[in-house]
């Protein structure tokens, strides 16, 4: 019998190219995988976005695109709305993690962001509205940084006179990162960034925290903010809490700690 090869192969393309458009229908019917949360990371005083260093490569690893701040350390409202204008140039959704006085700062920023989804403390000031950061380390004694501090008058952007705060480097190891070694103490401290005195007395003016979920990570050593002050603050947030044997300094000497937790608020945002 003789046969049609011809037929034989246009049959042959019919059915290659039906299986294929199934195959494209199903792919097509699949929805796409949600993109990952861009996570912002605001600084506190007497530092710099330098110390999110570890935390930020494990983050990129893990295929999360992420900002770090430069907080300006002049206002809490001021510093509050740099960072809230930073995040409206972000696309989808954030995860906003602050440490120390940058905790502050991101309970502001995130009032009323449709993107953020999660805030992060990391041994952070955690304030309800019209609560200051000297208020809640008058509450709770045993921070170290008073007797640290070196004041230095400035003139404010607008010329009116202000003071800057700054811990002293003999003193900034022991107040500061006593967790780390000395030679690298010594830098942190010559790079710090100082902060206005008055930013440490202004009143929050949102608690974001109470209309987001949010993650505490408590540092134990904390010489700066007392651990009992941050299981207070994080307690009264209703924060998923994490305690470490770390300084004040914990973005530095616990890095992996760090960034597992904020990874645990970025798998929560859908």
């Amino acid at each position: 019998m003789k046969i049609n090869r011809t037929a034989a192969t246009l049959t042959a393309a019919a059915v290659i190219a039906a299986g294929t458009a199934a195959l494209g229908t199903g792919a097509a019917a699949s929805p796409a995988p949600a993109p990952k949360p861009t996570v912002v990371l605001v600084h506190g005083a007497f530092a710099d976005s330098s110390g999110w260093n570890d935390v930020i490569q494990r983050l990129q690893a893990r295929g999360h695109r992420v900002v770090a701040a430069a907080n300006p350390l002049r206002g809490l409202a001021s510093d509050s709305a740099y960072v809230a204008g930073l995040l409206k140039g972000i696309t989808g959704p954030v995860v906003l993690a602050g440490h120390s006085y940058g905790g502050e700062v991101i309970t502001n920023a995130a009032a009323g962001s449709p993107q953020v989804k999660a805030l992060v403390y990391i041994a952070a000031i955690a304030p309800d509205k019209d609560e200051s950061a000297n208020d809640v380390l008058g509450r709770f004694p045993g921070s170290r940084l008073p007797e640290s501090l070196d004041a230095t008058p400035y003139n404010r952007a607008d010329g009116t006179a202000g003071t800057e705060l700054s811990i002293k480097p003999d003193k900034f190891r022991e107040s500061f990162a006593g967790d780390l070694p000395a030679w690298k103490t010594s830098v942190m401290a010559a790079t710090q960034r100082p902060i206005d005195a008055g930013a440490l007395g202004d009143r929050s003016a949102a608690a974001a925290w109470r209309d987001l979920p949010s993650w505490y990570l408590v540092a134990r050593q904390d010489q700066a903010i007392p651990a009992a002050a941050q299981r207070f603050m994080a307690e009264r947030a209703g924060s998923h809490t994490v305690e470490v044997d770390a300084s004040h300094a914990a973005a530095v000497s616990q890095p992996n700690a760090v960034s597992d937790l904020i990874l645990d608020a970025a798998r929560s945002v859908r």
